[in-house]
């Protein structure tokens, strides 16, 4: 999962070696933090917050098809 998370975000951004996803289990979520560079945050988010939440619909849509929950949290 965290691949896919990478490879997706690394496209996006303008410094690919900035991207930095931490996996955090629980007990019915798998959280993964997500950080990069200062000026590509913007890059992440999406006008309205789009980018981001086509990257969580995808992200969930993986997860669900292998009978797991995940969530994805960009870090500032």
């Amino acid at each position: 999962m965290i691949d896919l998370i990478e490879f997706i975000v690394k496209a996006l951004v303008d410094d690919p070696s900035e991207v930095k996803i931490k996996e955090v289990p629980g007990d019915r979520v798998t959280l993964y933090e997500l950080r990069v560079a200062k000026g590509d945050v913007g890059k992440v988010i999406g006008k309205r917050g789009r980018t981001a939440g086509a990257v969580r619909t995808i992200l969930n849509a993986v997860s669900t098809k292998q009978g797991k929950r995940a969530e994805l949290e960009i870090i500032e």
